[in-house]
This record gives structure tokens, sequence and C-alpha cells, in this order.
């Protein structure tokens, strides 16, 4: 047990800023800072840390509390291991009783797995460095590839003897179990018989973003064809291959510090780079690149460099994973190496500066890469130069910003020799295409997205011919998404004359603010109409106000209306207790904005109507009544247009 004055001292000296900042790219706003949510996909900044309260809050997918809860979140760990790793983060001692085999038996399964992952990575760096075997064979190897001792150890390298059963005897006698020894892999069971995974080979650890091992990958020391020359641990509870990147948790500083991360393919690709203090370097360990690893390099940098070898076959084949970057809205460029050479022979062969200056002077946009790649395939071939501008405007299509996408046209233009309008035209087809698919989609899932809101989201909505009630609720809801949502950023696309897609992304207190501006509504409400020139004030000053601007706000009405309104927000807590999962992610966050403004619009037309129809009846001049109904007319267009934009939102 850990001594509770011990844990106070820990929980008093934690940072929640240094803390956070280990794992997250965050951002200074005022007194607290932004970044992006380590526990849920987003592109727009929710997850927020309060400094001076010690806490974090994503007002996206809900996850908050202290330093200690974020540690145990983000690196599921238990209490006592976001303890001892805080304590080791800020140079305090704790004293613990040591790991005992029944311990372990009684933790979670997870943390066993992390236990006997930790265990092999000891014995294999003991292996390298204190056996004759190591020493001969596993650290001769490393040496020969031009590997320093301090890398080696940076890296936590070893050596797996070569015996069946070496590594799973050792173990079983230290106690642990034959079960957690197969489950992270390092074992192997056949026929009732059990040996090691990784024997006689020189082994790469592969570990967390805190520095906890995952895995390992084993590389053979033999030329026979007949064994493969890498294994690696299978997925397990704590190891997934596509949700991790190689070097990761030794590169984060760095690719924040240089805003830009090197991807490799190989592990030894990121040992030598290192070796040349390139540090913002990761790989994906030889597997396809996935989504997951590009969202984990977003939380450091929007920019990264391909770093490929010279094998033209295998970079054709990886041109998806170019694509799948410029999809997450990241910038892309490459580097080409010379024929026969890769980053690990490249950093072996030149000095440190040199490495340096050739990442930094052959860096190119992916358009040129492609294109100079590509392009000597096309000589004299006017169908297959025609199927390369397609493919290449195929990738521009995928760029989320509408002045990249232009820039990039501009470029593939002058390299094509191609006009520019005629490049745009294909582009928007595309985009076209992909918008009307997004579009069915969102509107098939519509229904059982806003099913999940509370039910305070979706205040009833009122048509003509039903019994007429007051805006006062639909004005309300408004308001309290301006406070609560106010700071927060929603997407939205729309197409032009020219039938491209744009995108734009607003503030939800501007876009609530601009649109009734815009249709020249005004709340019957004073109050509320008070709180919407306020925040519009705020926004003229260049501050999007966030909820402690109306709590604390000097009109001690719009203070005390701040509190009663942004309470329920904490009553969503009650449905976690009763297992009801509510999800309150962005896009269903757009979709109440927009459906609390449509709502509200819709019944002071419909309030409009009823007037207008009511000076009609009691009007006795022609001319009037001419006018009332050819307003009456243009009022029931309205009513018509929204009540079927409304629809298509919400009411299917």
């Amino acid at each position: 047990m850990i001594p509770k004055e011990t844990i106070q001292e820990i929980l008093d000296t934690a940072r929640i800023e240094d803390v956070v900042m280990e794992f997250v790219n965050l951002k200074k706003r005022g007194a607290t800072y932004i970044g992006l949510c380590p526990f849920h996909n987003e592109k727009t900044p929710s997850f927020t840390v309060t400094p001076r309260l010690g806490i974090y809050k994503c007002f996206g997918c809900g996850k908050g509390g202290d330093s200690v809860n974020f540690v145990m979140e983000h690196e599921h760990f238990t209490y006592p291991e976001a303890i001892k790793y805080l304590a080791r983060k800020y140079n305090i001692e704790i004293k613990d009783e040591e790991q005992t085999a029944e311990r372990i038996e009684e933790q979670q399964e997870k943390e066993s797995l992390f236990m006997v992952n930790d265990f092999a990575s000891k014995y294999f760096i003991h292996n390298l460095f204190n056996t004759d075997a190591g020493r001969s064979i596993g650290l001769s190897y490393f040496k020969e590839r031009g590997f320093r001792e301090d890398t080696i150890k940076k890296f936590q390298l070893g050596y797996s003897i070569d015996e069946w059963e070496n590594f799973t005897a050792h173990a079983l006698q230290q106690g642990f179990k034959l079960e957690y020894l197969e489950k992270t892999g390092l074992t192997i069971t056949k026929d009732k018989k059990s040996y090691d995974r990784f024997r006689g080979r020189v082994v790469f650890p592969i570990h967390n973003l805190s520095g906890r091992v995952l895995g390992f990958g084993g590389r053979t020391l033999l030329s026979d064809k007949n064994i493969p020359k890498y294994v690696n641990s299978p997925e397990s509870e704590i190891y997934n291959k596509s949700r991790i990147l190689y070097g990761i948790h030794l590169a984060k500083s760095a690719i924040i510090a240089t805003d830009n991360c090197y991807l490799v393919e190989g592990y030894t690709d990121v040992i030598s780079l290192h070796q040349s203090k390139v540090e913002n370097v990761v790989a994906s360990s030889g597997t396809s690149l996935t989504t997951d690893q590009i969202r984990l390099i977003s939380r450091y940098t929007k920019n990264i460099t391909i770093l490929y070898d010279g094998d033209e076959a295998g970079i054709k084949a990886s041109f998806r994973g170019i694509d799948m970057i410029l999809g997450q809205g990241l910038n892309v460029k490459i580097v080409f190496f010379p024929e026969g050479e890769d980053p690990d022979s490249f950093s072996q062969s030149h000095t440190t500066s040199e490495v340096q200056d050739f990442l930094e002077s052959q860096a190119v946009n992916f358009i040129i890469f492609k294109t100079n790649l590509l392009l000597k395939e096309t000589a004299g071939d006017p169908v297959k130069k025609s199927a390369l501008i397609k493919e290449i405007v195929g990738s521009i299509a995928l760029i989320p910003d509408q002045i990249t996408r232009s820039v990039y046209v501009k470029e593939c233009s002058a390299l094509m020799d191609v006009g520019e309008q005629t490049l745009m035209n294909v582009l928007n087809q595309i985009r076209r295409k992909e918008f009307d698919k997004k579009l069915k989609e969102k509107q098939k899932d519509g229904e059982s997205e806003l099913a999940h809101l509370p039910q305070y989201i979706i205040p009833d909505v009122q048509h003509p011919g039903e019994e007429a009630v007051s805006t006062e609720n639909h004005e309300k809801e408004i308001i309290r998404l301006l406070m609560q949502y106010g700071n927060r950023n929603i997407v939205f696309e729309t197409m032009t004359e020219d039938e491209e897609v744009q995108t734009f992304e607003v503030s939800i207190a501007l876009f609530i603010i601009k649109d009734l501006e815009n249709d020249e509504i005004r709340m019957k409400n004073e109050l509320y109409q008070r709180v919407l020139h306020s925040a519009s004030e705020q926004i003229e000053s260049g501050t999007i106000p966030a909820e402690s601007f109306y709590l604390h706000h000097s009109d001690k009405q719009i203070s005390t209306m701040a509190t009663n309104l942004l309470a329920q927000k904490y009553e969503l807590g009650n449905w976690e207790k009763v297992k009801i999962k509510v999800n309150i992610e962005e896009e269903i966050l757009k979709l109440s904005v927009t459906h609390a403004i449509l709502s509200f619009k819709l019944r002071v037309l419909e309030s409009k109507y009823e007037d207008n129809l009511k000076q009609m009846q009691n009007e006795t001049s022609q001319e009037n009544l001419d006018i009332l109904m050819d307003a009456q007319l243009k009022l029931r267009k309205k009513i018509s247009m929204v009540s079927n934009e409304l629809g298509r939102i919400v009411l299917r």
C-alpha cells in the first residue's frame, strides 16, 4: 500500500497541464488550454484543461477529472499504477510492497499482460548484455548494423536465447501464469507443449505513449528462406497494432517541437534516424497505415513527411496511405531516397548533418512527388495521362480545406500542362458525388443519431393548424445551446453555383447570432435578447464567449439564468448510473443547433401567419387585402421551406 501522505504529495505536485501535454498537443487559450480529445475522434478541439481547477474536461465525449483520472483513462492504468507513474514523473519516492504472484493473480487481466511484457523486456535486455550468446550474437548484430550501445539501451533492444523453452521456463519459475504468457504471444502452446515465440531472435519492444511495453517484434539472424524474417506479438487486450506506432513514446515531444512527424516503415529506420538526431520519427512497423495511426499523429502535429526507399513498386502500393492522410486533413510531404537506400542505410552511411539536410531539402508535396513518379509512364499516351490526372485530382479532392485544394489544383495545372478550370471541374464532380453520398447517409441515419440526444435538446415543434404556443421554449433552447456550446466549432458543407462543395467552420455562437440577424428575427424574451447582444459584443471584440462568461456575467439576471440552464448538462450523468449511454458528438451537436434554430424560425413564421390571417379577416379595403394576401402567400412558402428543411433533419 502507498502511504496516504505520499499520495497527497503526488496529487499536490502533479500539474494537470504538464501531465496532459505528455499525450496531447495543447494550445494556450486565456487561462485554459485546448486540444484534440485523446478519448474520441474529433477534428475541432473540444478538450479543455483548466490549471486553476486542476482538471480536464472534454465537451465532446464528456470525459473529465484530475491528473490521476487522466492517466488511468488514457493508459488503462489502475489507481496505484497511475500514482506510481506521476511519482516517477515528479521524482517523488514512494515505498510500496513488492509485487508477488498472488497479487498478480488478483489484478485485472490487462495489468497482468503489462507485467508479463515488462518482465519479458527486462529478460531480453539481460540476455543481450549479460549472456555469452546475447553478446556474441545479438549485441554483435546490433553493432554491425551501426547501433551504438546508448541507442540500444534507449530503445530497450534485447535478445531471446535460441532454446525452445528458455524464456517460458524462466517466467513460470518466477510465478507468471502460462495463460498470460500465451495471451501476450510470448509463449506458443501446441499439442500440450510450450515454446518461446522469439527464440533465437533479436527483439524490438513496442511501447505505448507512456513507455509501457505492449508487444514485441523479433528478427531472425538466420539466412534460411523458410524462416520468416520478422515475427510479431499477436494482438491482445493491450496490443492493437493498427492503433500504435513504433517509437511514438520517444518521438512525441520532438514532433510537437518541430511540428512535423517523419513516417517510416521499420524499426531500424526509426533507430538509425534517432542516432542522426532526427527524433520526430515513428514507424508503422511494416503494417499498412491506418486511420487510427494517423489520428494518433494528429494529436501532436498536422504535418507528416513520409520517407520512402527506392522501391517504386512499393511506393505505388502505398498511395492509399497518402490519400488517407489527406482525408484526415493533414499535410503530406514525401522524401524519396536514392535507389538502393532506405532511411536506415542512408543514416548509417552519412553524417548527422548530411541526413538532416537531406530530409529538409528533399521533402516535396505529394503532388510533385506523385506526378514525377508516374508522369514518365504516360509519355506519348494521352489515355494514361488522363488517368494520372484523374488520380491526382482524386487525391486533392480528399483535402477538407478549400484554399489548400485550390493551391494544389493550381500546382497540378502547371505540372501537367492542363487548364486550371478543367481540373477544378473534375475535382468538383468528384466532391459532388461524394457530397451526395454523404448527404444520403446522413438523411438515412439522422433519426437514429438524434434518438441518442437528451430529451431537452429537441423541443416539440408546432405546425400550422396545431394549437399555438409561445416561442419561449424555443428561445430558451437556443440560449442554452449558445451558453453551453457557443465556443465550440461546427463544420458545414455547401454547394456553390459552380457545383463546388465548400466547407466552412464557424463557432456555434457566431452561427446562431448571424443566422437570426440575417432573417431579422428578434427574441420576444428581452433577457434572452440581452444575452444575444452581450455575446455579439464579445465576438466583435475578438473573443468567443464560453460558459464562464455567462456564469460570471456582470448582469445578475444573465448569470442566474446561465446557472439554471447550464446545470442541466450535469444531469447526463444519471443516465450512466442506469447503464444508458448518451452520446453527444460533434455531428449530433450540429444537428441539434440547426434543429433548434429552424424550430424557432418555424414558430415565428407560424405566429406571423396567424396574425396576418386575423388581419385579413377584419380588413375591408381591397388594396390592403391584396397586400395581406401577397404577404400570406410568401409566409406560406417560407413555412413550407423551413418545414421541409426541418423534416430532413429530424422529422422522418
